[in-house]
């Protein structure tokens, strides 16, 4: 009972050192806000919007930003701020559902390739050369383009071709990791490969794997944002980043507002996420290490 009690304090004074040291961090510090702001969007946008993103008011049509109307408002008269707040919703999804069935699946592949090797990494490495030789983008909307549009197609396609980069990441750490003598102890004391794997190889890799995670999810806002432009991810009247900006490259001499504000949104939101995951990187690097 004291040996647990002391583990206890110790993991809870590293969390707390580690804590402590983020937030004299300002990159950490602004992407945290970022991100926290995003989330806090994304889940109460019904509390925070000032109007419904789906109103037509013929009578405000393509109004600038004013006191108002501080986004303006679009060719229908709906309010571009409350819109821009909505779509904080599909696209803080995207940033997760975009990216953590490619964790799952090519974290997971990536470490039993890297234990075992053999055969399974041989045929491993035919299916990433296979999938890498094609541009990342110019794949996914093909792929979109076979399923049909919408965001759960989009999902599909990306889990398809992104979960190569996370078992390239995780082979490679997981193969590292391997030549420890950790790890030959744990053998010699008859742990199961499983245990092995998942209780005590992973936990010692997963810090590079969270930075790139965090990184992914900002390249998926992005993605995302462009699918939408490209009428294969979120279709209208849903509002989403990309939507938004689509609909105003008609009105962009007249009414630019249109396009600047979600574009806008979709920067700073991956600022908050590259901030984090760049802060992430220099927090979790063993000292010592440049």
């Amino acid at each position: 009972m004291t040996m647990l009690v002391h583990t206890h304090h110790n993991s809870r004074s590293r969390v707390v050192a580690f804590l402590q040291r983020a937030c004299r961090r300002p990159a950490f510090v602004t992407g945290f806000i970022i991100v926290a702001l995003s989330l806090t969007m994304a889940f109460f946008p019904q509390w925070i919007a000032p109007y419904d993103p789906l109103a037509f008011d013929l009578e405000a049509m393509q109004q600038g930003p004013s006191l108002a109307h501080p986004f303006g408002t679009d060719n229908f008269g709906r309010d571009m701020l409350s819109r821009v707040i909505w779509a904080y919703r599909v696209d803080m999804q995207i940033a997760f559902f975009a990216t953590i069935f490619a964790l799952l699946i090519g974290v997971t592949v990536g470490a039993l390739v890297g234990y075992y090797g053999g055969i399974a990494d041989v045929i491993f490495g035919r299916c990433v050369d296979a999938i890498i030789t094609f541009p990342f983008l110019v794949l996914v909307i093909a792929i979109v383009a076979v399923l049909g549009p919408g965001l759960i197609n989009m999902y599909l396609a990306v889990t398809a071709v992104n979960w190569v980069y996370y078992a390239r990441l995780t082979r490679a750490e997981i193969r590292t990791q391997k030549a420890n003598d950790y790890a030959a102890a744990g053998i010699v004391l008859g742990f199961s490969d499983r245990r092995i794997i998942f209780r005590h190889l992973l936990p010692n890799i997963s810090s590079p794997i969270i930075v790139y995670w965090m990184t992914d999810m900002a390249l998926a806002i992005l993605l995302g944002s462009s699918l939408g432009y490209l009428g294969l991810g979120a279709q209208p009247p849903e509002a989403e980043w990309g939507v938004l900006i689509a609909e105003g490259r008609n009105f962009i001499l007249t009414a630019w507002w249109m396009s600047l504000m979600p574009g806008l949104a979709i920067v700073l939101t991956g600022l908050g996420f590259s901030l984090m995951g760049d802060a992430f990187a220099d927090l979790l690097r063993p000292k010592g290490r440049t």
